[in-house]
């Protein structure tokens, strides 16, 4: 039985590398970073809310999405570990967390989505914290029970990981409410083409292009901050004049 167990965590071991949430910069897809010239002839990106985005080098948003990642990816080590062993697991919250990606594995496509978002909207009481506006990883926000937007967002792209959904189909939007002018946060999951929005507001999932209240300002994918340029490229074909990074990041 012991020998049994010692199998399943190193098992867990090995296959954790394919478990780190967003990976490393190499593996950014070059179309996620065009940076065609003015006048040019581009199609809608690929990114939520069909906007083109740059990565960007500097700035308090970057700073943060790194000093995060470095505890997202210590948290999918120690959930990989307990989704090997559930029997000698010594953090609740990482049993917690995992028995929502129990229930979601049990599904496909939409409904894995939507099982993820539902189950933890509920899971995590709406808590404020201020200014200081800390972003935690998905144990510390489940030990804590609460957390606000961007902390559902990071614990759902976890779980989701760890359901099987693929990094490159995963995102963590910052967006601004236009209704009332304040930023925002939601997870973005890629089904079939289309991006959909798991968002703490709301229990059912909804479309990039029917969230028509958000103004998409930054995009975090595997090891990058990528800044949002101009409007929402919707329907056909537009020319598009693009600014570089470094000048939108001053």
């Amino acid at each position: 039985m012991e020998t049994a167990a010692r199998s399943r965590a190193w098992r867990a071991i090995l296959v954790v590398c394919g478990l780190i949430l967003f990976g490393s910069a190499a593996d950014l897809r070059a179309g996620t970073l065009l940076s065609p010239g003015a006048g040019m002839l581009v199609r809608k990106s690929a990114e939520p809310f069909g906007v083109f985005a740059f990565a960007i080098s500097t700035g308090g948003l970057r700073q943060k999405w790194f000093a995060l990642k470095e505890k997202l990816d210590d948290d999918m080590v120690q959930l990989a570990l307990c989704d090997g062993d559930r029997d000698n697991c010594a953090s609740p919250a990482a049993l917690k967390l995992l028995a929502i990606v129990d229930q979601a594995r049990t599904r496909d496509g939409r409904a894995l989505l939507g099982e993820t978002n539902r189950a933890i909207n509920l899971a995590i009481r709406a808590e404020n914290d201020g200014a200081e506006d800390i972003w935690s990883s998905p144990l510390e926000t489940f030990e804590r029970g609460a957390g606000d937007c961007e902390d559902y967002a990071i614990a759902k792209l976890a779980a989701l990981r760890l359901a099987g959904v693929a990094a490159e189909d995963l995102r963590l939007v910052v967006v601004r409410d236009t209704r009332n002018g304040e930023g925002h946060a939601v997870a973005s999951a890629k089904l079939d083409g289309h991006w959909l929005m798991l968002d703490n507001r709301r229990m059912a999932m909804v479309e990039d292009d029917d969230a028509r209240n958000y103004q998409p300002l930054y995009v975090l994918y595997q090891s990058a901050v990528l800044k949002y340029v101009g409007e929402p490229v919707r329907g056909e074909s537009q020319r598009v004049s693009m600014v570089s990074a470094e000048a939108e990041a001053r």
